[in-house]
């Protein structure tokens, strides 16, 4: 029994290190992703930027805000989707364009759903109120600096491209609770991030994420517009494909966003980040499971326990916690961001191996209080 848990510790320990070294090769990359200078646009085309909001969430004023001051030399329209006349949300937006009266704003209050994906239906709503070509969609829950827009409008003038998003880091929610959105904010530039710069940069991946989808109205024409994706779950990702499939490539600039993590409690952080991986089962199985070398420290602790902590195991433990560690810190220097202290990084990868493990198994996701199955082809429905 005793030479069988030093195998198993052996083993765990190999893993540890490949997922060390995964961590290492994510900090390299993630200087390497950040030092592509930004394209100077040739022209700032017209755009109108979608923005679907649902209920006052954390911080909405101030994630808006950040699409009115844009240092932008073309013509913006934006655009505020709800499905609701009573909508908390329309009175920030109402106060916001008190603030700006000169910006070109409108807010779209419609009740039609199209599908189980109610952010997809809120789009198809607002479509016909857009009156430019360049369209740009964005998440509530984004906040963006003011060259964002500039930068976005220039990786989509380049030949062949078609779609262009934006990786995006996690910001603790300012009236959240501290621990569970700081817990939160660190999964999505921790855990996420660099699995997204490592992916795409190695041409593993060629993901597109509801932080920013820019595109052109005619190209969104080509892939069955908005409601070719009304029952999809990942809508963003099935977006992006359906983009690449008509033979056009993705652009993602050298820049990221913030999205802003409002959890306030395990449940609902377990409950947010199970729906996030189940997805990315779901869309990429094999990337998904692949993607349990990256639990390093996790593996290394699990070492350390077979084999009673002997000298390599604690070694490869250190090891596998600085390198995460200096992630942490190439990511927070390079995309000007800080997710939560250093301190809680062991419970952060704790907790994305559990949420990693339970993905592994049930067919449904918790989204904005209602449950939906999901089938393998991303489609859901409300249980």
């Amino acid at each position: 029994m005793h030479s069988l848990f030093l195998d198993i510790g052996w083993f765990l320990a190999a893993i540890a290190a490949v997922g060390t070294f995964y961590a290492l090769l994510s900090a390299v990359l993630v200087g390497r992703f950040m030092q592509e200078a930004p394209r100077a646009p040739a022209a700032s085309p017209a755009v109108t930027i979608l923005k679907p909001l649902h209920q006052g969430e954390p911080d909405l004023a101030r994630n808006l805000e950040t699409f009115f001051a844009q240092d932008y030399a073309g013509d913006v329209q934006i655009l505020f989707g709800v499905h609701d006349q009573a909508d908390p949300a329309i009175d920030i937006v109402r106060a916001l364009q008190a603030k700006y009266p000169h910006m070109d704003t409108a807010i779209v209050a419609d009740t039609a759903l199209y599908g189980a994906n109610a952010k997809i239906s809120n789009l198809i709503n607002m479509l016909p109120a857009a009156r430019h070509d360049t369209l740009v969609l964005s998440d509530s829950d984004i906040a963006v600096g003011p060259k964002w827009l500039a930068q976005v409008t220039a990786a989509l003038a380049r030949p062949g491209v078609g779609i262009v998003t934006c990786l995006y880091t996690g910001e603790p929610a300012k009236d959240g609770h501290k621990l569970w959105s700081s817990l939160a904010a660190m999964g999505m530039s921790y855990t996420f991030l660099p699995n997204a710069v490592l992916g795409t940069s190695l041409g593993l991946a060629t993901p597109c994420f509801g932080s920013t989808i820019a595109l052109k109205r005619q190209t969104l024409e080509e892939v069955g517009g908005f409601a070719a994706f009304a029952d999809q779950l990942a809508d963003d990702y099935e977006m992006g494909r359906a983009v690449r499939a008509k033979g056009y490539t993705l652009a993602i600039p050298a820049m990221g966003v913030g999205h802003t993590a409002a959890e306030n409690s395990v449940r609902e952080l377990i409950r947010h980040e199970l729906r996030w991986t189940r997805t990315i089962r779901l869309v990429n199985p094999a990337g998904h499971l692949g993607s349990f070398v990256t639990h390093g420290f996790v593996f290394a602790l699990m070492a350390v326990l077979f084999l009673d902590a002997n000298a390599v195991s604690l070694a490869l433990l250190a090891a596998a916690l600085g390198a995460r560690l200096l992630l942490k810190a190439r990511i927070d220097g390079h995309f000007g961001t800080n997710g939560g202290p250093y301190w809680l990084m062991p419970l952060r990868d704790l907790l994305s191996f559990a949420v990693f493990v339970a993905s592994l198994f049930g067919e449904t996701v918790h989204w904005r209080g209602t449950h939906f199955a999901v089938e393998p082809s991303g489609a859901m429905s409300q249980v």
